[in-house]
């Protein structure tokens, strides 16, 4: 699609950092440079005033990857688009039958009622829970690792969902600053919500998470 819209050479693609290098490579493969921006905390999405920021006269684009089941604010990243003359693309999830999201959904529910110490995602229009992502609070990687572990222990997957955002990556390293993506890296944890899960399943993942969640305390 890059290709197609003429990016190429000498121009600048603003991607978010938090998530696979997929889009990176796929930016650097067109012949053009990524430029990463920050994400919204909340959707885990290219914040759109964070990528009007990053805009240059070289900006040629920007892309919007949706992220856990949570679209981005591709209204008003169409906006930033309109307004600069730049081509706005978007990279969206593998789509779950119906009656799978709503499953999802509804296991999403029981664990926004019960569990406590961690930081549940926002439940916001569209969420379809590809990903249920939570917070662990602290002061940071070695909380959230720990918390991963002591979780595993107890018999619950649970995976680190961005281990190490784009910007850190060797072939894609920038100084740029981007304090929400760092922060989501360190904080992140995704539960399982799948629709073959049982009550007894979640009933698990609660206990599992609010023996260990009731022990953290916020960083400040």
């Amino acid at each position: 699609m890059l290709r197609a819209a003429g990016v190429g050479p000498g121009d600048e693609v603003v991607v978010p950092a938090f998530g696979n290098a997929e889009v990176a490579e796929a930016v650097a493969l067109a012949g053009a440079l990524p430029v990463f921006a920050d994400i919204d905390p909340v959707t885990y999405c290219l914040d759109p005033s964070a990528a009007e920021a990053a805009i240059t006269p070289r900006t040629a684009a920007l892309v919007a990857v949706h992220r856990f089941g949570r679209p981005a604010d591709v209204t008003r990243l169409h906006g930033v688009g309109q307004r600069h003359g730049l081509l706005v693309l978007e990279q969206g999830e593998s789509e779950a039958p119906y009656d799978e999201v709503a499953q999802r959904r509804e296991r999403a529910a029981y664990l926004d009622a019960r569990l406590r110490g961690v930081r549940t995602p926002d439940s916001g229009e569209g969420h379809t829970y590809q990903q249920y992502v939570v917070r662990v609070p602290g002061n940071g990687r070695p909380d959230r690792d720990a918390f991963a572990r002591a979780v595993r222990a107890r018999g619950v997957e649970c995976r680190v969902p961005v281990k190490t955002p784009v910007h850190r990556l060797p072939e894609f390293r920038s100084r740029v600053a981007l304090p929400e993506t760092e922060r989501a890296a360190d904080e992140t944890l995704s539960l399982p919500v799948d629709a073959t899960l049982t009550r007894r399943d979640m009933q698990r993942i609660v206990a599992a998470c609010n023996v260990l969640g009731g022990l953290l305390q916020p960083a400040f």
